[in-house]
C-alpha cells in the first residue's frame, strides 16, 4: 500500500468526529492515515524531545517524511553554511526507524547551472543514507543532465503538482523523475494553490498512475491543499481507491465522509 498523508497532522472538523479519541491530534491522524509530511522544519529547528516525542505517539508502522531548513535551500542556496546539516541530520535522526523520506525543495528562482548541486548531493548523502525526494521549481531542472546527477546520487525528482516542468498537462497528475526508487507526490491544489480540491476522475487518474509503477517503487502521496481542509479529504479519497476491495457484503470500516466536491 503506498504512503499516502498530508502537509501537518490537522484533522478538519468535519472529520473530527470520526477520528479515533482521546489522543493528540498526531495520535488521532496517524490511526488514519500511515504517514505526514512535518513541515515545520523549514522554518525552524526542533528540540530532539519533540521528535521523539512524535515518533513514539505513533503506531510502528506509520512514517515521517521531513523537509528541509530553508536556511539552506533558499537563504544558502544549498551551499551548506558549516554544522547546518549535520544539525539537521542529528534532528530529523531522532525519529528513529520512523523517519521516512527527507523533502528538499527548491525556491522557484534557483537554476540547475547556478548552484552547487554534485557537491551538496554528495554532503547530503555522506549524512542521509535513506530516501531523499527532491522539488526543483525551475524548468532548467528538468532536463536529462539534472535527471542523470539526482539518479547517480539515488535522489528522486518530486512529482508536483501545479507541474513545474515545461509542457506539462496541469489536468493530469504529475510525473515523478530522477531515481526510480522511491515515487513522491506532492499535491498543492489547482488551480488555487493550497485551496483548491483534487476532483475524484483526477484522483481516479493517479491512483491508476501509481498502480503502474514498478513494485520497486514506494510510493508516497503528500496533499498540500491544506487551507480549506481539502488536503484530509483527498487522503481518505485516493486511499479508498487503493485499498483492495473487500468480499461482497463485508461491512466498510470508515467512521469518514470521504465525498470530494468539484475544484475550487
Amino acid at each position: 500500500m503506498p504512503r499516502i498523508g498530508t502537509a501537518g497532522w490537522t484533522i478538519p472538523r468535519d472529520h473530527a468526529a470520526g477520528a479515533p479519541a482521546p489522543g493528540t491530534h498526531l495520535e488521532r491522524y496517524a490511526h488514519v492515515l500511515n504517514c505526514v509530511e512535518i513541515n515545520s522544519s523549514f522554518y525552524k529547528p526542533h528540540r530532539l524531545t519533540t521528535w521523539q516525542r512524535w515518533a513514539a505517539s505513533t503506531p510502528g508502522t506509520f512514517r515521517f517524511s521531513v523537509k528541509f531548513p530553508k536556511a539552506i535551500t533558499h537563504t544558502a542556496k544549498l551551499t551548506v553554511p558549516p554544522g547546518a546539516l549535520d544539525a539537521f541530520a542529528l534532528e530529523a535522526a531522532a525519529l528513529g526507524e520512523k523517519l521516512g523520506p527527507v523533502l528538499v525543495q527548491l525556491p522557484p528562482s534557483l537554476r540547475f547551472e547556478d548552484c552547487p548541486a554534485a557537491e551538496f548531493f554528495e554532503a547530503l548523502r555522506d549524512r542521509f543514507l535513506g530516501q531523499i525526494a527532491f522539488e526543483p521549481r525551475h524548468a532548467t531542472w528538468f532536463t536529462r543532465d539534472a535527471d542523470e546527477l539526482l539518479t547517480h546520487h539515488r535522489i528522486a525528482r518530486v512529482a508536483a503538482d501545479p507541474p513545474r516542468q515545461p509542457n506539462a498537462n496541469p489536468a493530469e497528475p504529475p510525473t515523478p523523475g530522477g531515481w526510480s526508487g522511491l515515487a513522491y507526490f506532492r499535491l498543492h491544489g489547482s488551480p488555487r494553490t493550497y485551496y483548491s480540491n483534487y476532483e475524484p476522475a483526477y484522483l481516479a487518474t493517479l491512483a491508476k498512475r501509481i498502480a503502474e509503477l514498478s513494485s520497486d517503487t514506494e510510493v508516497w502521496v503528500i496533499f498540500d491543499n491544506t487551507a480549506l481542509g481539502h488536503a484530509f479529504t483527498n487522503a481518505l479519497d485516493l486511499q479508498r481507491l487503493l485499498t483492495p476491495k473487500k468480499r461482497k457484503g463485508a461491512a466498510e470500516a470508515t467512521p469518514f465522509q470521504t465525498t470530494s466536491p468539484s475544484r475550487n
